[in-house]
């Protein structure tokens, strides 16, 4: 009997015993679907009738081997290069948009955004519930995640518990971003934008062999800079820059048909806002507040990084090693107002005079992920590997005097005595951590309709911290410095997943899996704040996060794969759910657990090449998050679990046409997001109302691919409203209409 390979694999391993992202694998349909929607790439534009209609599938790696998306055993939404090129996806929130199930909160500074997945969400100061796997590294800090995205090949959004495969935190999902490797062809793009704001952007791309079938090399960039769109009346200038700079560099060495050696390094510096908080909105609805601090409001960010995959084939199994370096250093100094307004009353006409604040960061790491796996085209697959982390990380939060001097800026040493912007409170640490884990995964075929997969892991976390000698609380009796401190936290994370394929066009699944997000230190004195401040269940150390999910699904394809219909049903578990507490008058910042939570909900999306040049699509989500126990407060028992949207809806469409006899190409789209109601605290006080967004984009290419001439408006209608609330009433704007332009050519 030959090995039952699945429907897309079959072909693609006849023809490629490795399969490749060759021209010949993607053929017809494939490049249609990628210039479209979540989970899907696009038909070529000059494919016609049943060519045009038949299609391979994108080919996705989130169970870390190539499958086809339509066969992969999970929920997953992938967008290839033409995708990302055709909705005009160019930093992290623009994917985010397109994926059902999936929102995220843009707020303060570019490091400071909250993901929701299926119902499980990311706190500040907290870990990122999902893996965020960027050429095969895996980020091991949420300040990592958002940023430019720029000649990057594909984006794969993963659904449902990935502990087994990737360990720590990624309870909801895993984020898989590849960017485009260098090839035998000296190739490039230069492009240019302006947009509102005063924005001006340029990128770029080059790639050239330098050793003819051996060594290639590749460079490229992308840089943003634009004055803001919001004013602040006090000092009559924006108050919400954004100049961001990101290189990337690659060399590529194939000595041989069976090694390959990767290596890449990351350079970013960002500055722009940093805060950017109001306080007494009169709901989570109301955007109406404006921007009055007496100081800049101001954060930057910078990170290195330098990663080294190598690739060995033995034909018997497969050896990879992945190793990388990372630096992050994050900075934000603002005025305390609006914060002190609350605790001090402080009137919205004297801002001056009330205080300032600052947060630093400073983390450093090394991790090694070594793992062997058998060959794709077998019966029986399987994969074992091991990993290591080791990270360093400070971070200090400061308040100080605001006498007109401005904000100092302040690291790892306070100014308690300075005669300018003396400090006040200064809460600091070190955290010295290592973690390890071993994994593994065993894949058998029964037949070519049935596969079995079972999947485990196995995480320890050690954390250490040591807090400052020079932390002062500024309340007697409050914080220790000095202290030192210790916590280990691990989970066994097993999966287990059953495929069946009852016909060429349906695949039907299940899984149960369980996972984790690693516990952490608050700051030492916090827990002692909020018990005077009256917050009970704060405690020096936060659990750890611990889940246990279910999912049924279904993908299917009809009418000679014109039109596609898949769906998924889910129900997890969260045990000890991590949640933020903000207390604005001293700045501090806590994480307390949510005993139980219960999440299920379920998925729907459809695809439908309607003409040759007319494709739609639309999916749904709906998640209901339940708090079943809560120790810190027994009320909110059944109140929904905050930052969950209890529904999301995508949809939109695509139509390409040619300009009569001219050798041009008219694509036009629009792409329609709805977010339900949204909670942002346990209290189920202050919920934001249903969002209606809408983007628009319009292009004119040349029949050879060479230019492309591009608008495009962001939030079309221009609806104001929050992108995060913090209670008691803390609002943190929305960006408004965005309009931009831009000009891409390639060489």
């Amino acid at each position: 009997m030959s090995p039952p390979y699945t429907r897309v694999r079959r072909k693609l391993l006849e023809d490629h015993p490795v399969v490749s992202r060759s021209k010949s694998a993607m053929i017809g349909s494939t490049l249609f679907f990628a210039a479209l929607i979540p989970g899907n790439t696009a038909l070529a534009q000059d494919a016609t009738g049943d060519e045009a209609a038949a299609r391979d599938e994108i080919i996705v790696t989130a169970r870390k081997f190539e499958e086809g998306i339509q066969d992969a055993p999970l929920t997953v939404q992938a967008y290839d290069e033409q995708a990302i090129r055709s909705a005009g996806i160019s930093e992290t929130a623009d994917f985010i948009q397109l994926t059902s199930n999936v929102t995220l909160a843009e707020s303060q500074s570019i490091s400071t955004s909250f993901l929701t997945v299926r119902g499980l969400t990311q706190v500040r100061n907290g870990e990122i519930p999902v893996a965020v796997v960027v050429d095969g590294v895996l980020q091991f800090n949420n300040r990592q995640f958002v940023g430019q995205l720029f000649d990057v090949e594909q984006i794969e959004v993963v659904k449902g518990p990935q502990g087994a495969l990737y360990g720590r935190n990624a309870t909801g999902g895993a984020i898989i971003i590849s960017t485009k490797k260098p090839g035998d062809e000296r190739e490039g793009y230069v492009a240019f934008g302006i947009g509102s704001g005063d924005e001006v952007s340029a990128e770029g791309s080059f790639s050239t062999p330098l050793i003819e079938d051996k060594l290639y090399f590749k460079a490229s960039g992308r840089i943003v800079n634009r004055e803001g769109y919001f004013d602040n009346i006090t000092l009559n200038e924006k108050d919400d820059p954004y100049f961001d700079r990101a290189l990337r560099g690659r060399l590529l060495w194939t000595p041989t048909d069976d090694l390959t050696v990767d290596l890449i390094g990351n350079y970013t510096r960002h500055n722009g806002r940093g805060i950017g908080f109001q306080f007494g909105v009169e709901s989570a609805d109301d955007a109406s507040k404006p921007f009055e601090s007496n100081n800049e409001d101001r954060g930057e960010r910078q990170t290195n990084g330098l990663s080294l995959r190598i690739k060995k084939d033995f034909g018997w199994g497969t050896l990879t090693s992945v190793s990388s370096y990372d630096y992050i250093s994050t900075l934000t100094r603002a005025d305390q107002f609006p914060y002190t307004m609350l605790a001090n009353g402080v009137g919205d006409g004297a801002p001056f005079g009330d205080g300032t604040q600052s947060q630093f960061t400073d983390i450093e790491g090394f991790s090694q992920e070594i793992r062997l796996t058998s060959p794709t085209n077998r019966r029986f697959l399987w994969e074992v590997g091991g990993y290591y982390l080791d990270w360093e990380r400070f971070i200090s939060s400061t308040t100080g005097l605001d006498n007109g001097g401005g904000v100092r800026r302040i690291e790892r040493t306070p100014f308690f005595d300075a005669d300018t912007n003396p400090t006040t409170t200064f809460f600091a640490d070190d955290n010295d951590n290592r973690a390890w884990a071993v994994f593994g995964q065993l894949s058998y075929n029964f037949t070519d309709q049935m596969e079995l997969n079972i999947a485990a892991r196995y995480d320890e976390e050690e954390r250490d911290q040591s807090v400052s000698p020079l932390q002062r609380s500024g309340i007697d009796g409050v914080g220790e410095p000095g202290t030192e401190k210790s916590q280990t936290f691990d989970k066994f994370s097993p999966k287990v997943t059953l495929r069946y394929t009852p016909a060429p066009n349906l695949n039907i699944y299940g899984s149960w899996g369980q996972g984790f997000r690693s516990g952490q230190f608050n700051q030492d004195g916090v827990a002692a704040v909020a018990q005077r401040e009256g917050i009970e269940g704060v405690n020096d150390i936060v659990d750890q996060e611990d889940s246990e999910s279910f999912e049924i699904g279904f993908k299917s394809d009809f009418f000679n794969d014109r039109l596609r219909l898949n769906g998924a049903w889910f129900d997890t578990t969260v045990e000890g759910q991590q949640y933020f507490v903000f207390i604005g008058g001293v700045g501090a910042q806590v994480l307390i657990n949510i005993d139980e939570v219960d999440i299920n909900g379920f998925e729907a999306e459809a695809i439908w090449r309607a003409t040759d040049n007319l494709d739609l699509y639309a999916s749904y989500g709906r998640t209901d998050a339940e708090i079943v126990a809560y120790t810190t407060d027994p009320t909110q028992v059944g109140n929904t679990a905050p930052y969950v949207p209890d529904e999301t809806f995508n949809a939109g469409f695509q139509w390409t046409s040619g300009l009569g006899s001219l050798p041009l190409d008219l694509v036009a789209r629009l792409d329609y997001e709805r977010r339900g109601e949204q909670f942002w605290s346990p209290e189920n006080e202050f919920p934001r109302s249903p969002l209606d967004l809408v983007n628009v984009r319009v292009a004119v290419q040349d029949a050879e691919g060479v230019w492309e001439l591009a608008g495009e408006v962001n939030n079309l209608t221009d609806e104001e409203y929050n992108s995060e609330f913090v209670i008691p009433a803390f609002s943190h704007k929305a960006n408004p209409r965005v309009v931009r332009a831009g000009l891409r050519y390639n060489f």
